[in-house]
C-alpha cells in the first residue's frame, strides 16, 4: 500500500503535463482530488466529449443561491487532467478538501466567489493572504522579481513527472517548516479533512493512492498524526444543504489574480504551453502576426523569425532554458509593435487572455430555468460568448422579435446577457442593437431566479408582478410597464395597469405624475412594432396627463429652488412625452397647463420661464407675447435674482432665441447692461451657469453679436484711474469665457454678454 502526493499548482500546464506522465506511470487504483465532496457524482462528466473547458463547479445552497463557489478548470489544470484520466480509464475517484458545506455554513451572509478568491495557488493564497508570500523569498534568491514568473520557469516550462513532484515536495517542506508562518485553523481543518480521505481510501483497500493537491499542503499530507488529533480539529462543525453543477467558464475570469486564478495573467499564453509544449513561442507569436493583419497592422514571416530569434537570444543572456512569456512580450513590442502601446493592448485582450468560454452538455443536472434559457439560446442560434459581439436586430421579422423579447426577459430578471444600445442611421422603431457579454456570474442569478418560475416567460412574469406589488410610486410602476411590454409579458399587464390606477390616484405630487409619462408614451408611440395593445396604457396616460394639467399651477407655488430644478427635468421629459403621443386633446389641456404657470407671477421663476420657453417654441405664444413677458420678468420692479431664475428655465439648451430674435436680444442685453454692480455680482453665477450652457459655437456668435454695433456699452475712465497693463491681464480669459473678440478688445472697452 502506498499514498504518492502530487503537488501543484492550479492551473500550471506544467503541472499538469507532468501529473498526466505520472499517472500513467504509476497507474493508480484510486484518485483524491482537492476539491469540494458535494460534486463527487459530477465528475464523470469529465469524459463527455461535449463538455469543453474552461467549465467550473458551482456549488451553492439551494435556499440562498447567492451564497456560491466556483472550482474553475482549465484544460491545462492539473485537477481535470486528473479527473480526465480516472473516468477514462475506470478508476475511483472523489474530491477530498473540506466540504463546502461546512465552510458556506459559516458564511451564511457571504456573496458567490469563486475558489479563485478562496482557493490557492502553488503557495495557498489564503496563507498567502495571512502572511507574506513565502516562496517570493525563494524567487528573489533565485534571481527573479515575482513568484509568478519564477515558478513558470522553475515548473511550467519543465517537462519531467515524478521527479519534479519530488523537488516540489522537498521545496514545499523547506518553505512551512523554516520560512512560512503557521498555517491558521481554516488550512488545517482542511488538512485533517485530506488526511482522514486518505485514511479511508487506505481502509478500503486501495493500493495506489494518488493525492494531487496544492503544493503547500503536500508536507502536512506525507506525515499522519493521529486519527484522534485530526478529527477534534473537525468536531462541532456547522453544516449546510448543498447543490453543485457544471457552469461554463472564461479565460478573462481564470486571469483574475487571486487564489486558483493566482499567477493565471495570461491563460491563452498557457493554452499554447498546454497545446504546443515544445514550440509554445513559435505558435504564439505566429498567431501574434495573423492578429495584427486581421487588423491592418503590419506583420510579415520575416517579422515572426525575427522575434522567434530575438526571444531564444534573450532567454539565453537571462539563463534560462527557453523563452518566457516576459521574452515574448519584449520580442514582440520590439519587432512588431515598434515601442507603441496600441497593438500591445490588443494582442493582451486577444491573446493574452483569449477570453475563450467553455461549454457544459445539456445532460449536465440543473434546474429548469437555466435549462429554458440554453434552449432558447439555442433556438434562436444566439451563440454564448464571453467576448463582447454586435448584434443587430429588426423588429418587423419574428425572429428577431423573439431574440429581443428574450434579451428584455433576462434584463428583468437581472441577468445583463445583452445591453441596448443607441440606434445611429436607422429608425428607432423597427431597429434594436445590442452588445451582447456572457459572464460565468449568469448562472448564479439565474439560478436566484428559478424561484419565480421554471421557464423565461413565467420567472419574468412573477418577479414583474413582485416588483409591481412592492412599488409605492408611479416613476417605478411606469418604468416597469415598459420593460413588461418590451419583454412580451401579457399576465403581467393587467395588474400593472391596475397598481397604476391605484398608485397614481393617491399621487398628489405632481413631479411623480410628469416622471411617470414617458415611459409609458414611449410604449404607445412604438407599441405597434411589437404587436402590442396600447388601448388600456392609453387610458392609464389620459388619467395621468389631466391630474398633472391640474396640479402643476398649483404645485409649483411657493416651490424651493432645489426642487424647482428637478422639475424642470421632469416638466422638460413629460413635454417631448406628451408631444411624442400626438393627441389634440391631450396637447391642449398641457399647453393650457403651462399657460397659467407662465402667467401666474407667484410661480417658481425657473418653471415660469421653461413654460413661457415650451410655448413660444410651439407657436401658442407669437413674439410679441414672448417679448411681454421677457420684459416683465427682466423689468428693474421685479428682484434681479428671479429675474435670473426666470432667464435660465428660458434660455436652457439653446442659444438660437437670442441669436435669431433681435427684440429678445435687446431686452435681455438692455437688463444686463442695466443692473447695478451690486446686483451684476450677485447674478453672476446663476448668468455664467446659463450661458455657459450653450454650445460653443453659439457661445461665439453670441459674444460676436455683443461686441458688434448696438451691443457695446463703452465705459469712460480716467487716465489716472485706469491701469492699462492690469487690464490686458484679463483680456485672455474673457476671451475663453466670451469668445475671440473679447481678446482683440481695447481696455476702455468692455463687452455685454
Amino acid at each position: 500500500m502506498s499514498v504518492h502526493l502530487f503537488g501543484i499548482r492550479h492551473h500550471g500546464p506544467g503541472c499538469a503535463r507532468s501529473l498526466a506522465q505520472a499517472l500513467q506511470a504509476l497507474q493508480p487504483d484510486c484518485i483524491l482530488i482537492e476539491g469540494p465532496p458535494e460534486a463527487d457524482d459530477l465528475i464523470a462528466f469529465a469524459a463527455d466529449p461535449s463538455i469543453k473547458p474552461p467549465v467550473a463547479l458551482l456549488v451553492y445552497v439551494p435556499a440562498t443561491p447567492q451564497r456560491a463557489v466556483f472550482y474553475p478548470f482549465a484544460e491545462f489544470s492539473p485537477e481535470w487532467q486528473a479527473m480526465r484520466y480516472a473516468t477514462i480509464n475506470g478508476v475511483p475517484v472523489r474530491f477530498c478538501d473540506l466540504p463546502q458545506a461546512h465552510r458556506l455554513a459559516e458564511e451564511a451572509a457571504a456573496p458567490a466567489v469563486d475558489e479563485s478568491e478562496a482557493g490557492e495557488s502553488a503557495s495557498d493564497s489564503d496563507t498567502d493572504e495571512l502572511h507574506e508570500d513565502p516562496l517570493q523569498w525563494l524567487a528573489n534568491a533565485a534571481g527573479f522579481s515575482d513568484t509568478d514568473t519564477w515558478w513558470d520557469h522553475l515548473v511550467e516550462q519543465r517537462a519531467d513527472s515524478l521527479d519534479l513532484f519530488a523537488a516540489i515536495a522537498e521545496m514545499m517542506t523547506t518553505v512551512r517548516t523554516e520560512i512560512a508562518a503557521p498555517p491558521n485553523l481554516r488550512e488545517q481543518q482542511r488538512e485533517a479533512w485530506m488526511r482522514n480521505a486518505i485514511r479511508l481510501a487506505e481502509k478500503q483497500g486501495h493500493q495506489r493512492i494518488a493525492v494531487v493537491c496544492g503544493a503547500y499542503h503536500v508536507p502536512a499530507l506525507a506525515t499522519m498524526p493521529s486519527a484522534k488529533s485530526d478529527n477534534d480539529l473537525l468536531k462541532g462543525l456547522p453544516k449546510v444543504k448543498l447543490a453543485a453543477t457544471w457552469t461554463p467558464w472564461s479565460y478573462g475570469r481564470l486571469a483574475f489574480r487571486s487564489g486558483y486564478g493566482a499567477g493565471v495573467t495570461a491563460p491563452g499564453w498557457y493554452h499554447h504551453m498546454w497545446s504546443h509544449p515544445a514550440q509554445a513561442s513559435l505558435y504564439w507569436l505566429t498567431d501574434v502576426a495573423i492578429l495584427l493583419r486581421k487588423h491592418d497592422l503590419d506583420a510579415s514571416s520575416a517579422s515572426i523569425i525575427e522575434a522567434v530569434r530575438l526571444a531564444d537570444t534573450l532567454a539565453a543572456m537571462r539563463e534560462r532554458p527557453r523563452p518566457g512569456l516576459g521574452e515574448l512580450q519584449e520580442a514582440v513590442r520590439a519587432v512588431f509593435c515598434y515601442d507603441s502601446d496600441t497593438p500591445l493592448r490588443l494582442i493582451h485582450d486577444a491573446l493574452l487572455i483569449n477570453d475563450r468560454l467553455g461549454e457544459v452538455p445539456e445532460s449536465v443536472p440543473t434546474l429548469p430555468l437555466p435549462q429554458d434559457v440554453q434552449a432558447q439560446q439555442k433556438r434562436l442560434r444566439l451563440p454564448v460568448k464571453a467576448d463582447h459581439s454586435q448584434l443587430e436586430l429588426d423588429l418587423r421579422q419574428p425572429a428577431h422579435l423573439e431574440k429581443s423579447v428574450l434579451l428584455h426577459r433576462l434584463a428583468l430578471l437581472g441577468v445583463d446577457w445583452g445591453r441596448a444600445e443607441r440606434v445611429t442611421g436607422k429608425t428607432g422603431t423597427f431597429h434594436e442593437w445590442w452588445r451582447l457579454a456572457w459572464e460565468p456570474e449568469f448562472a448564479i442569478r439565474l439560478i436566484e431566479a428559478n424561484v419565480w418560475g421554471g421557464s423565461v416567460e413565467a420567472a419574468a412574469t412573477g418577479k414583474a408582478v413582485s416588483q409591481a406589488t412592492e412599488a409605492t410610486t408611479l416613476p417605478e410602476l411606469t418604468a416597469l410597464i415598459e420593460q413588461v411590454l418590451l419583454a412580451d409579458l401579457p399576465r403581467a399587464v393587467d395588474l400593472l395597469m391596475q397598481r397604476i390606477q391605484e398608485v397614481g390616484a393617491l399621487t398628489p405630487d405632481v413631479g411623480f405624475m410628469l416622471a411617470a409619462l414617458p415611459p409609458l408614451a414611449s410604449v404607445m408611440r412604438y407599441g405597434s412594432v411589437r404587436g402590442t395593445d396600447t388601448s388600456a396604457i392609453g387610458q392609464v396616460v389620459d388619467g395621468l396627463v389631466t391630474r398633472a394639467c391640474i396640479a402643476l399651477p398649483f404645485g409649483v407655488l411657493g416651490m424651493a429652488d432645489e426642487p424647482a430644478a428637478e422639475l424642470v427635468k421632469q416638466l422638460i421629459a413629460a413635454d417631448r412625452a406628451i408631444r411624442l403621443i400626438q393627441e389634440e386633446t391631450l396637447l391642449d389641456a398641457w399647453f393650457g397647463a403651462l399657460d397659467q404657470v407662465a402667467g401666474n407671477e407667484l410661480s417658481h421663476p425657473l418653471i415660469s420661464g421653461r413654460c413661457a420657453r415650451i410655448l413660444s417654441e410651439q407657436g401658442h405664444w407669437d413674439e410679441e407675447r414672448t417679448a411681454r413677458a421677457l420684459a416683465l420678468r427682466c423689468s428693474h420692479a421685479s428682484a434681479p435674482l428671479a429675474s435670473g431664475n426666470w432667464l435660465e428655465g428660458f434660455l436652457q439648451g439653446s442659444a438660437a432665441l437670442l441669436l435669431h430674435n433681435d427684440s429678445l436680444w435687446s431686452l435681455v442685453n438692455n437688463w444686463i447692461n442695466g443692473l447695478d454692480p451690486e446686483s451684476f455680482v450677485e447674478l453672476l453665477p446663476l448668468l455664467r451657469r446659463t450661458f455657459g450652457a450653450f454650445e460653443a459655437p453659439e457661445r461665439r456668435q453670441l459674444s460676436e453679436r455683443a461686441g458688434s454695433a448696438g451691443g457695446t456699452v463703452v465705459f469712460a475712465a480716467s487716465a489716472g484711474s485706469l491701469d492699462e497693463a492690469r487690464a490686458r491681464l484679463v483680456l485672455p480669459v474673457l476671451g475663453l469665457i466670451l469668445g475671440v473678440s473679447a481678446a482683440t478688445s481695447t481696455p476702455e472697452t468692455v463687452h455685454a454678454p
